[in-house]
């Protein structure tokens, strides 16, 4: 069975975690097949929907709370732990929007990925967590997903109080982006990437481009750039022709 299923569906590439027997958790292999993945995507696709099979969007990482055989120096530890930051890298770098459709446990990797898609929809029986504090892992992997997206006293709270949240206070972090009844969720996902797929590729990608870089700049960099993205990318032929 592939731990990871990919379907192109038109313009949509549908990325299924497929470990539904141990609610999806991810193997540093697995990690590193998804960032292919997303950093590849565009070449073929306007959208990415990521999702877990079974019940469970993603438990976490299946080596989480396990003991090391031995203890690595420090830049082995970093090259262990960068399968994950890469990861994270590929999924705010790519072109174009990713869409996370999170119909159950998101704990760990799995909410820090939730987290750090450009667009995630709940169910309404949605849970996320980050457990790291009790399994003595400090938890700065999935804070640095959660950095341009989630308050510091939210992050604080999830970190520290290792607390299940519900998608409703998911959403208020900023780790979700709506939450819709466990029934409507795949349709309310198929509604979404056909209102994204409305848009002709290069508003798609001028979208994501500055979502992802003018948040960090100052406010006249910021406008200057969307000055200059809305004439450069108004003016191909692409978005011409749906005028």
């Amino acid at each position: 069975m592939p731990d990871i299923l990919t379907k192109q569906d038109g313009a949509i590439l549908r990325v299924t975690l497929n470990q539904p027997d141990r609610g999806n958790a991810v193997s540093d292999e697995m990690v590193a097949e998804l960032t292919g993945i997303v950093e590849g995507a565009d070449k073929a696709s306007s959208v990415v929907v990521l999702r877990g099979a079974g019940k469970d969007f993603c438990v976490g990482r299946a080596v989480m709370g396990s003991a090391p055989k031995q203890d690595p120096d420090a830049l082995e530890r970093r090259n262990f732990s960068d399968v994950v930051f890469n990861c994270y890298g590929a999924m705010r770098n790519a072109k174009i929007p990713i869409v996370a459709v999170v119909q159950g446990r998101a704990l760990g990797f799995g909410c820090a990925i939730a987290a750090a898609c450009d667009i995630t929809l709940a169910s309404d029986r949605a849970i996320f967590q980050v457990p790291e504090m009790a399994h003595n892992i400090l938890p700065t992997m999935v804070m640095s997903s959660f950095v341009d997206r989630v308050p510091r006293k939210a992050m604080s709270y999830l970190v520290y109080s290792q607390a299940e949240i519900a998608p409703e206070r998911a959403l208020s972090f900023g780790i979700v982006s709506d939450v819709v009844p466990a029934a409507k969720l795949d349709a309310a996902a198929e509604t979404l990437c056909a209102a994204i797929l409305k848009a002709p590729r290069p508003a798609i990608q001028g979208v994501k481009e500055y979502v992802k870089t003018a948040p960090d700049m100052a406010v006249f960099g910021a406008v200057e750039f969307a000055r200059n993205l809305h004439a450069t990318v108004n003016s191909s032929h692409e978005m011409r022709r749906k005028h």
